[in-house]
């Protein structure tokens, strides 16, 4: 078994919390003021609907993303088998969690390596932009991708989150030109992603322009980071202060448009409190390329690799019955025409 870091305590506090507490934002996404419109007379089958696309080159079969999550702890390590083995056999693309801890660590290396589970799958490295800022550079992006085979990077963004942690990096000075020259040395396309407050569309333009590949919008709607904090936190003082920024955030669907106003042929990535198929549906109809859920995937997983299999083919046969309800054969059919705001 892999020893135990401060690293690797917080992540499976993450994990316990996640599952055990209910750390939602007070927050919408916003997707509740949109509806597909319902076609009577899709003049299609059911079967003939197509939810594949190419994405960074390789095939992708569903437009479905396990968001970026765990890693670093042997619970870690079983539920990232279980979902990447879940992902291959249903065609989901897959992050794993902050390796950081693989990277201070090489021995906890074993916790994100899911390839061998997933050969086929897109798969995303993840660390933390804030630590270009604290001794990382290009070898250790370079790393991230190494160590699990990886097709890309994120990059994630969360300044609210660290500046709640006692232990928390709180310098995201500089980040975007270090954010550009990462880009510029890297092997694989580079995404950069929120953890859940979402985008303005000045902080779109500074990433656009910083020639960042994609962008997951991960905006307010669901997992709350800063209730996650707020369980680990001991001092009362500093638990009312998480406390309060429950409904901070920029909702999911405003940061999707935000992040299309900048360019709508940018490759953008939601998530955010997508809860079900046609929540994922409508963000793709607002200009998404994929939608990303977390917390009903990590429930899943921690089950087992068979119970995260069946949650994904529940969430795939949901986006699919909402394009044929909706009378889009394929995902370049699913957009805005389909839509209606409501409020």
């Amino acid at each position: 078994m892999e020893k135990d870091t401060p690293i690797a305590n917080r992540k499976d506090e993450h994990i316990q919390i996640n599952l055990e507490k209910d750390v939602d934002s007070s927050l919408t996404t916003g997707l509740e003021e949109y509806r597909l419109i319902h076609q009577a007379l899709p003049e299609l089958s059911l079967e003939e609907i197509d939810l594949s696309q190419t994405l960074f080159g390789k095939h992708q079969r569903v437009p479905v993303l396990v968001s970026s999550m765990t890693g670093g702890t042997e619970e870690a390590k079983r539920i990232n088998r279980n979902l990447a083995t879940a992902a291959q056999a249903v065609g989901l693309a897959m992050g794993v969690g902050s390796q950081r801890a693989a990277i201070k660590e090489p021995s906890l290396a074993a916790t994100f390596q899911v390839r061998q589970y997933a050969p086929d799958i897109l798969l995303f490295a993840n660390l933390g932009a804030v630590q270009l800022n604290y001794g990382f550079g290009i070898d250790e992006c370079q790393r991230a991708v190494e160590i699990i085979g990886a097709d890309a990077l994120v990059m994630h963004l969360n300044p609210l989150q660290e500046a709640l942690q006692p232990e928390g990096d709180v310098n995201f000075a500089g980040l975007t030109s270090k954010i550009a020259e990462i880009k510029r040395h890297l092997s694989v396309p580079l995404i950069v992603k929120e953890v859940g407050w979402g985008f303005s569309q000045d902080a779109v333009r500074m990433l656009y322009e910083a020639g960042v590949d994609a962008l997951d919008v991960a905006g307010a709607g669901g997992t709350s980071w800063s209730e996650v904090e707020k369980h680990r936190i001991t001092d009362p003082y500093q638990e009312q202060t998480a406390g309060v920024f429950k409904d901070w955030g920029i909702p999911t669907t405003q940061s999707l448009l935000n992040a299309r106003a900048v360019d709508e042929n940018w490759l953008i990535f939601a998530s955010g409190g997508l809860r079900t198929g046609i929540d994922i549906a409508k963000c793709l109809a607002l200009g998404a390329q994929l939608g990303g859920m977390a917390s009903l995937f990590l429930k899943a997983a921690a089950q087992s690799a068979e119970t995260a299999a069946d949650t994904m083919r529940m969430i795939v046969n949901q986006v699919r019955i909402a394009m044929f309800a909706c009378g889009a054969r394929n995902l370049s059919e699913l957009n805005l025409q389909k839509l209606i705001k409501i409020k």
